[in-house]
């Protein structure tokens, strides 16, 4: 019969050795893993009731052509989605990713013990790929807002719990770590991702990552496959400060809206900065979209960013923090490097238009 250290009554102090996921450990380390365990599985129960299932039902009607090569309307057909979704406050707001609801024709989230919600859409900010909807019909019946944290003060290395519904699960949880924060990975035009090796799997996206406190740091929101349909242990999730910041200016019924440039930035390598530049990172303009502040300013392709005002500009995160903490209309100096000769351009800042342009 196999025994723990609990059950043989040992001390703290003893050398004996049991092998626990195939590696040997002391009787006093068993205490420990058993410990968190009941620490993980207590943060758990109290984020569980906060985490929704988000289901969605999109109609679209099909367009063929006849032999006269004449549009004709086929009959509609009706897809079902499905995401994850997390609430944040009493009234019945749910966070969630954008991608969730995007063009959903109607949108019902179901709540921790069963109950189900239509729910109408009220904001969405596809550069962060963020939206909230809000529970209609809510009435008295009560629900658990997740508390926040402060995924600012997030170290790399520190536990952390992504909680979703994948695979058409009610709900599941996956253990990991901080991997990485501040990444960008170019998938949308403002990235400030955490990356984590918790299992972000299909359906996940739009649930929350929690810390060992049980406050909610993130929102996951995507995962790097490599062609594949599983996870390989690369996940990334929207800041959670950044998140809430966002869902309270949709939910105020105001416009969420940011200063852009108008270029698809990319970075160099370590090792083409160090010999082109003489410093660790870089960024140069890959393309520069037509109409835009950096197409009436002068910037062109193939310019490498140095500078936006007095700060030094060594990666992607750098040139959205600088652009983004200016206000739209604002004025701002461009120093880039094109082939060899130095420019200091003046670059007047709109406001970002939606995405789907850029596609």
């Amino acid at each position: 019969m196999n025994r723990t250290a609990a059950h043989l009554n040992l001390p703290a102090s003893s050398t004996t050795l049991f092998i626990v996921f195939g590696m040997a450990v002391h009787a006093n380390s068993l205490a420990v893993l058993r410990d968190m365990s009941d620490g993980v599985a207590d943060v758990v129960e109290k984020v569980m009731p906060s985490v929704v299932v988000v289901q969605t039902e999109t109609t679209t009607v099909p367009v063929y052509r006849d032999i006269f090569f004449r549009p004709v309307p086929g009959r509609p057909q009706t897809y079902a989605g499905q995401g994850s979704g997390v609430i944040i406050d009493d009234t019945g707001h749910i966070l969630t990713s954008n991608h969730v609801i995007s063009g959903a024709d109607t949108i019902n989230v179901v709540i921790r013990n069963g109950l189900s919600f239509d729910a109408e859409l009220v904001g969405q900010d596809p550069h962060t790929d963020l939206a909230v909807v809000r529970l209609k019909g809510l009435g008295n019946h009560d629900i658990i807002p997740v508390k926040k944290g402060n995924s600012d003060a997030l170290r790399i290395g520190e536990f952390v719990i992504a909680v979703g519904s994948p695979f058409s699960l009610s709900t599941s949880v996956t253990l990991g770590i901080v991997s990485q924060k501040n990444r960008a990975i170019g998938i949308l035009p403002h990235e400030d991702f955490i990356q984590t090796d918790a299992a972000i799997n299909p359906g996940n996206s739009g649930g929350p990552l929690v810390d060992l406190h049980g406050r909610m740091i993130g929102l996951n929101a995507v995962i790097q496959t490599a062609g594949t349909r599983g996870n390989i242990g690369i996940g990334f999730a929207v800041p959670g400060n950044r998140a809430f910041a966002i869902a309270e200016t949709i939910i105020s019924g105001e416009t969420v809206k940011r200063p852009w440039l108008g270029i698809l930035p990319k970075e160099m390598s370590y090792a083409t900065a160090r010999s082109y530049l003489g410093q660790e990172g870089g960024v140069y303009v890959a393309e520069v979209f037509r109409d835009t502040p950096a197409y009436r300013g002068g910037i062109f392709q193939g310019d490498v960013i140095l500078k936006v005002d007095d700060e030094p500009i060594l990666s992607i995160i750098d040139l959205q923090r600088v652009v983004f903490n200016r206000e739209i209309g604002d004025t701002i100096k461009v120093f880039i490097l094109r082939r060899t000769q130095t420019k200091e351009l003046e670059i007047l800042t709109e406001a970002m238009p939606n995405p789907q342009i850029l596609q």
